[in-house]
């Protein structure tokens, strides 16, 4: 290969003209606001700028926030035009866009040279557009910087992950996954799809395939590595082409999303209970709602039976459900007594007052699931508008409450199962409060929460 990696789909998948191309990128990234850290991993999608740029926007964009100089990009995405074995650095020094060159850094790209599956292969990077998408975006946010440019073969998760490790390095370091999700389906299959591909992707499960991900070999070597590192990775954005720039019939689905700095699991909301509490509470909940199938009076509790912990205020919700399927719910936002009683409170009130619901019977109670979320403290998001919202939402960790003339509703966290999309988790909330799904007001007041979850 010439020292200089000449762009391949300039033109193509992205204007060739360089002041076009500053245009379109600029103009997508300003699209999008986020207050939210600096990422130390993308996951981003590859098709051309007008079907996946926009999504891509939305992890690019949170490189601005970051409170030091990224120097290199390490940048794997899957090989789309030479079949291979193994990972294909490249023998040039640079890269080129319509915007400039990038100078490759050789020290970093020797370091994996000779490590599992890992080799110079020139081909693989003459024509592949699964890194090239990406530069654009990385020269418009970071200005100067050196880059690692791996395409991925048929290689193992395992080699992926040691690449990973071996060039992660601090700050002045980034990780970029390329990757689309899945491939010309409807759009209700497409959603559906790239809905359960998100969940294992937050989830850490690295066995997804190239069915759910084209990127699936590059993605799954991260996912192994996050795993053995304890990262979180974050939901930012699910849309497909339909969404973007292309017809209903035949779409690709696209997915950003992120790990932020220091992100470990010590971030993830904390275990504040132990086993032994969260099993006492659980029988606490499910002994509320048997003593009015079996007995008459009031259920009375002793709080002095209880340890300190479980007596603090806090809120909850109860949450029954029978086979899978929603049986009742009812819980509180904000904690105005001690946590035991809160729990029998609302354990009563799923089985019996839930209005969507007639009251539990004995013969459902031996065969409900309980599930208990204890809440943290809402806090008010400074957001102005619903893009905005939209952005600083975290899917699978935010609980969220929405408040507008005097309608309010709230999701916990585990309706993101259902609501993947921060968009549809959005619309489906105001709709449950009785508001405009698409609207927004400027007396619109959200909060979000975080849950501990158990059953």
């Amino acid at each position: 290969m010439q020292a200089v990696r000449a762009p391949a789909v300039a033109g193509t998948f992205y204007s060739g003209n360089e002041q076009e191309l500053n245009d379109s990128v600029e103009a997508m990234l300003n699209a999008v606001k986020s207050n939210a850290p600096c990422p130390k991993v993308i996951i981003a999608p590859h098709a051309g700028h007008i079907y996946s740029g926009p999504v891509a926007a939305t992890a690019y964009q949170r490189l601005q926030n970051r409170k030091s100089d990224i120097t290199r990009v390490v940048l794997l995405g899957p090989s789309h035009r030479v079949a291979f074995k193994g990972i294909a650095a490249t023998s040039s020094t640079s890269y080129a866009t319509p915007l400039g060159d990038i100078p490759l850094a050789a020290d970093a790209i020797q370091q994996v040279i000779g490590l599992p599956e890992t080799g110079f292969l020139d081909e693989a990077h003459a024509n592949e557009h699964s890194l090239e998408v990406h530069l654009p975006f990385l020269q418009k946010v970071l200005g100067k910087f050196e880059l690692v440019p791996l395409v991925i073969g048929d290689a193992s998760k395992e080699a992926v992950a040691t690449v990973i490790d071996r060039l992660w390095g601090g700050p002045e370091t980034l990780i970029v996954i390329s990757s689309d999700l899945s491939h010309f389906h409807d759009y209700a299959t497409a959603q559906n799809i790239d809905a359960n591909t998100s969940h294992k992707i937050v989830s850490l499960d690295d066995s997804i395939t190239g069915e759910e991900a084209c990127g699936c070999r590059p993605l799954n070597g991260l996912l192994h590595l996050a795993i053995k590192r304890g990262l979180d990775i974050r939901q930012i954005d699910v849309r497909n082409s339909c969404d973007t720039a292309g017809s209903k019939d035949k779409v690709v689905g696209y997915g950003s999303y992120v790990i932020e700095e220091d992100s470990t699991s010590e971030d993830s909301p904390s275990e504040e209970y132990s086993l032994s509490q969260r099993q006492r509470m659980l029988q606490l909940a499910r002994d509320a709602i048997l003593h009015p199938l079996t007995s008459s009076g009031n259920f009375n509790l002793d709080l002095q039976q209880f340890p300190p912990e479980l007596q603090l205020e806090r809120a909850t919700f109860i949450t029954l459900n029978i086979d899978g399927r929603l049986r009742g719910c009812i819980g509180s936002l904000i904690a105005h007594r001690p946590l035991v009683l809160d729990i029998a409170h609302n354990a009563q009130a799923a089985a019996f007052k839930d209005p969507r619901f007639p009251a539990l019977t004995l013969e459902e109670f031996n065969q409900v699931d309980l599930h208990i979320s204890v809440l943290s403290v809402p806090e008010p998001l400074a957001v102005s508008t619903r893009e905005e919202l939209i952005t600083e939402l975290q899917p699978g960790i935010d609980g969220l409450i929405i408040e507008e003339n005097g309608k309010r509703a709230t999701y916990l966290p585990s309706v993101w199962e259902q609501l993947p999309n921060p968009e549809d988790f959005v619309s489906e909330l105001r709709r449950k409060a009785g508001l405009s799904p698409m609207a927004w007001s400027e007396n619109t007041i959200v909060q979000r929460y975080r849950t501990e979850e158990f059953s």
